[in-house]
């Protein structure tokens, strides 16, 4: 099963999407090619990552030199820039209403202006990028917001994009729950309950982060201007 919740953003120049669920090295290097990656922003924990790993070789133009014969063309970058939310969030388990989501995505941008840096500067640098969690849609969608903001769409069309996850959800949440239980037997089934309001897009979760981050910080490249990005790099993410 290749990378799930995938789309477009920002002229092309940005992918988000879910984590590589079951992708060996030749699936890998396919899906990089298809898609002219140049840099794989993976946002996960090193515990995610170990769960369901990347095949691909950073630094180099090739996934795997043996009989798959996996190579790409052209060199990807492998950017491991990692949140881990049972540790940058203060109760997980307290999140009981798409408010509750969004308080969670505006302290992960108060803690963290430089992760949210990183994780758009090599899209900022010219590099085609695919920006992933595990879901794609909670770290995944708080950087792509960002990016959104900062390249000129509208509070309507942000809220948009992070709630179409909610189409793929279920697929993942089946496939993710599967991969886990597995990898680590004394998690909970219901940890993966699509009932859980940690586990949905709702368009008032991201309409609250919206409210609240113009509010406290102004505009998005403003936010990024002091996260670390600099204004040529922000033109990069707003060019055609």
């Amino acid at each position: 099963m290749p990378v799930l919740n995938l789309r477009s953003l920002a002229g092309g120049r940005i992918l988000r999407g879910s984590q590589p669920f079951g992708m060996d090295a030749a699936a890998t290097a396919a899906f990089l090619e298809l898609h002219g990656i140049q840099a794989v922003v993976d946002l996960r924990s090193e515990y995610e990552r170990v769960i369901v790993p990347w095949h691909l070789a950073n630094g180099t133009g090739l996934t795997n030199a043996g009989p798959e014969h996996a190579v790409l063309k052209h060199e990807v970058e492998l950017v491991e820039n990692p949140l881990d939310p049972r540790t940058a969030s203060a109760g997980l388990q307290s999140i009981y209403t798409a408010e509750d989501l969004g308080e969670l995505y505006l302290g992960w941008v108060r803690a963290r202006p430089d992760w949210v840096a990183e994780s758009l500067r090599p899209a900022a640098q010219g590099k085609r990028t695919l920006i992933h969690c595990s879901l794609g849609k909670d770290r995944t969608g708080v950087v792509s917001a960002l990016a959104l903001l900062a390249t000129g769409a509208g509070p309507a069309e942000v809220v948009a994009d992070y709630a179409a996850s909610t189409a793929a959800l279920p697929t993942m949440l089946e496939t993710m729950s599967a991969i886990w239980r597995l990898a680590v037997p004394e998690v909970p089934e219901e940890a993966f309950s699509p009932a859980l309001m940690l586990l949905k897009s709702p368009e008032a979760a991201m309409e609250y982060f919206l409210d609240r981050f113009s509010h406290e910080f102004g505009s998005a490249a403003d936010y990024l201007r002091d996260a670390g990005l600099s204004g040529s790099e922000l033109d990069g993410l707003r060019r055609p």
